[in-house]
């Protein structure tokens, strides 16, 4: 997949999950049944994950193909930073 078609749909799954955090919001102010605040809760959360994976996918992918003709000291930086920004993904996930 092209890098401006994964950046498309990133940004429409992030505006999906805007939408989904405003409909929580009005929950809330509703006062909806706690049980289900928590299920809208817990399907924003699988929607993030998922989100997540998207853009690992395409930082893997671009920055892996913009490093290869660099040095190998910027490679290594590079793979440090992604495997830290990893680390962090995984820790949330």
């Amino acid at each position: 997949m092209d890098r401006e078609r994964q950046k498309k749909e990133v940004l429409m799954r992030l505006r999906r999950i805007e939408g989904q955090v405003r409909g929580l919001q009005r929950m809330v102010e509703g006062e909806v049944p706690c049980a289900d605040i928590l299920t809208q809760v817990s399907a924003v959360t699988a929607a993030m994950k998922k989100t997540g994976v998207a853009i690992v996918q395409a930082y893997m992918e671009d920055c892996f193909n913009k490093t290869k003709e660099a040095s190998a000291a910027k490679r290594a930086e590079t793979m440090k930073n992604f495997q830290e920004a990893i680390s962090r993904f995984m820790d949330w996930a």
